[in-house]
């Protein structure tokens, strides 16, 4: 049986797609396959039998990655499964920065007592009244599934969008609206949009990237929505904008003690994917690229290892061998496979960054005396045996 632990509740309509070769267990050490959603696992030591882990989300700042690559664990994320959620939720708050819902709501609920509110609100609600989105210009900072989303849902509220990505996908690009001006300099998004919205990852060259110099060039008054991640803003920079004037209003999904303290933000706990189709979605797919790599050693989707796919494993035997990127690394696999008289019917190799990956597809019966052969070569991080299902 192969051995799942979930970290986190992972939803029934992914963990229903396993199959009986499958059995959960409350024992991490033993289990080949990691489910997690946002349960921290940086500090976790990783048993042998552990092959990958599956994040029921896009985020990976949870997983200890260079860790999991030099073991030769691969991990996997969602990206896209949630996307809808987000999107609608940004596209609320962008209605929430323009109506001061929020502060009408507290105001009738305050004067719930008032037994002549109806009168009293003739006279109040113009304390309350706002602007609407139709006819703005937003800038989507990011076109991945979600910004592509969130840009498209704002072109159809009649809103004019401007995105910016240099990195951008053609999968992305095909689904983007015709009517999204594509800016090649982000000064020219900057400059034009009334609402700016964040959709990019955490690296360590976005980490702070909406500073003092990049908010000099925004428009006075911008709204300012950041759904990836807080620290993609410096939050000192922020603070001195919002009391400039140049951000109106911050809208934000991350919740710290230094946000919570600063004037004309909205701050939602976390819940760009808290919806009950997001996590669906999510777990079916994070189950779904999970059970594929174990069975048949196919990668999608993953954060650190390059993709790779020779379908379902139908061959007598199949190699999947994680290893570093180094030269002579598949002359040194060929050779070993040599001296065993092994034919190989299928080969496949990929990388990504400072690792790499090797599918072999054979049609010979492995024994374990190979195994261990190859797990000795320096570079090679894991090497596992599959077999038709």
């Amino acid at each position: 049986m192969i051995k799942i632990h979930c970290l986190n509740p992972i939803s029934p309509k992914g963990l229903d797609e396993l199959t009986d070769s499958y059995v959960i267990t409350d024992t991490v050490d033993e289990a080949q396959g990691i489910l997690v959603r946002s349960a921290p696992m940086l500090d976790l030591t990783f048993s042998k039998e552990l092959n990958c882990i599956a994040r029921a989300g896009a985020g990976v700042n949870n997983i200890p990655l260079d860790v999991c690559s030099e073991q030769g664990i691969v991990v996997f994320n969602t990206p896209g499964a949630n996307a809808n959620g987000v999107k609608e939720l940004v596209i609320a708050s962008m209605l929430l920065a323009c109506r001061d819902l929020v502060g009408g709501i507290e105001w009738c609920r305050n004067n719930a007592q008032d037994a002549n509110i109806t009168k009293t609100t003739e006279k109040e609600k113009k304390n309350f009244a706002g602007t609407e989105i139709q006819g703005k210009t937003l800038g989507v900072i990011g076109l991945g599934a979600i910004g592509a989303k969130v840009a498209n849902a704002a072109i159809s509220l009649g809103m004019k969008v401007i995105g910016y990505d240099p990195f951008i996908s053609i999968h992305a690009a095909w689904s983007l609206s015709s009517k999204v001006e594509h800016a090649t300099d982000i000064n020219a998004l900057l400059e034009k949009s009334d609402f700016i919205t964040l959709h990019l990852p955490l690296t360590s060259d976005s980490k702070g990237m909406i500073n003092s110099s990049i908010i000099s060039k925004m428009k006075v008054g911008t709204v300012l929505l950041n759904f990836s991640r807080d620290t993609l803003v410096n939050e000192e920079d922020l603070h001195a904008a919002i009391e400039s004037g140049i951000v109106r209003k911050y809208i934000t999904d991350f919740p710290n003690p230094t946000i919570m303290k600063m004037k004309n933000t909205i701050v939602i706990p976390h819940l760009g994917a808290s919806t009950e189709e997001s996590e669906d979605n999510c777990a079916h797919m994070a189950v779904l690229e999970m059970m594929d790599y174990i069975e048949n050693g196919n990668i999608k989707n993953s954060v650190n290892y390059p993709s790779c796919d020779m379908g379902i494993c139908s061959v007598t035997s199949r190699l999947a061998i994680l290893h570093k990127n180094i030269p002579n690394m598949i002359g040194q696999i060929t050779q070993t496979l040599a001296k065993y008289s092994l034919n190989i019917s299928n080969l496949m190799n990929n990388s990504k960054g400072q690792f790499a990956y090797t599918l072999i597809d054979l049609e010979n019966e492995i024994n374990e005396t190979l195994i261990q052969e190859l797990n000795s070569i320096e570079g090679i991080s894991k090497v596992r045996a599959l077999k038709k299902m």
